[in-house]
């Protein structure tokens, strides 16, 4: 199977900005059938860590809103609280963060609401009976939500090698206890001849596992595996260490993905935003500066191809000067060379499962 991608580049004239070549994507895709009329229509998006400017523009995100409004929908923005500490991991400062980065009804045209609930405990257990989990806990107001248009900021990411729309559904449409589900075979080390010992990382060490004497220590007993002391640390001296492969985080989270898709058959639609393609996730509080040029927006019914698609464009850029992958020079896979982990396992086992393919005609509007 073939699947079908559109793609529209970054350059703009009268009648053609970024928000104009969004509907025409939309349109061209033919995304307007997901929608019926009285539809409550799940907009997923990372609204970005307090300090993060990476996420996507909320100007962009109005066309959308209003394009769902044409067809007799009712569109909400969306997102999960986080298992980190930070300016996300409840509801009440989720909704502020999302205020100050500009999503509010004013500028976006819909309502924000966090899909799991004031502390993250409001979920469904969704039986997918796959190899790694039997059932997945999706955010409930995802899950009952009737339609789903996922507006992904593709990225690199410290684990899984990029975020793009798969790791969007996954570790996005996951409460917090489903996040750490998926993080249970990551157990990050410190490098002592790297640490000062500066306490950053203890302090936004959601389980109390670090301690800092003179040097950090993580206590393996009590860390839950999310990761979030190895992109704080302002040293790189905390590194991932996975139990097992790193592949089969990465199986997790496509069967998450899967779950948070399972009721919604014929009733989703999936943009990628390749611009300011940052090196790490837009979970962290900064975000440095692009790896490569923009590349524009992409759009498919398949998850899958479309995450293939923005992967083999990102890779086809050259390496911007000034950028942590300068030194690198004409890597390959640009985000293999970043991070060291090979995320081609996600898309692979992501189409074993059916949840797209991996082969696509790319067409551009």
């Amino acid at each position: 199977m073939v699947a079908e991608v559109f793609w529209a580049d970054m350059r703009t004239e009268k009648g053609k900005n970024l928000a104009d070549k969004v509907e025409r994507l939309w349109r061209r895709a033919g995304f307007d059938k997901i929608i019926s009329n009285g539809d409550l229509v799940a907009i997923k998006i990372h609204f970005g860590e307090r300090g993060n400017l990476a996420y996507i523009h909320p100007a962009l995100v109005r066309r959308v809103v209003e394009l769902i409004r044409q067809q007799g929908g009712k569109p909400f923005l969306t997102d999960t609280n986080t298992l980190y500490v930070g300016s996300r991991s409840n509801a009440v400062d989720h909704l502020e963060t999302a205020i100050e980065h500009g999503f509010v009804y004013a500028v976006v045209g819909a309502p924000v609401i966090i899909a799991d609930g004031l502390r993250g405990k409001d979920y469904i257990n969704v039986p997918i009976n796959l190899k790694r989990f039997k059932e997945v806990k999706i955010a409930s107001a995802i899950y009952h939500a009737d339609a789903l248009v996922v507006l992904t900021h593709f990225k690199g990411h410290e684990l899984a090698s990029f975020g793009g729309t798969l790791k969007n559904l996954a570790m996005g449409c996951a409460s917090p206890s489903g996040k750490q589900m998926m993080h249970s075979d990551v157990l990050p080390v410190v490098t002592e001849e790297k640490c000062t010992g500066c306490g950053r990382c203890q302090e936004w060490c959601p389980a109390g596992a670090i301690t800092v004497q003179h040097k950090a220590s993580i206590d393996p007993e009590k860390c839950i595996g999310c990761g979030e002391c190895t992109v704080t640390c302002p040293r790189k001296a905390i590194k991932p260490n996975f139990k097992s492969e790193p592949e089969v985080l990465q199986e997790k989270m496509v069967e998450y993905a899967y779950g948070a898709l399972k009721n919604k058959i014929n009733k989703v639609a999936f943009f990628n935003f390749v611009m300011h393609v940052s090196p790490d996730c837009d979970c962290n509080s900064w975000n440095d500066a692009p790896i490569v040029p923009d590349v524009g927006i992409l759009a498919s019914y398949d998850p899958v191809a479309l995450d293939q698609a923005s992967l083999d464009l990102v890779n086809a850029q050259p390496v911007l000067p000034g950028s942590i992958l300068e030194e690198k020079g004409k890597a390959g896979d640009k985000f293999l060379a970043l991070t060291g982990y090979d995320g081609t396992r996600l898309l692979a086992y992501a189409e074993e499962i059916g949840m797209g393919s991996k082969k696509y005609n790319l067409t551009r509007v």
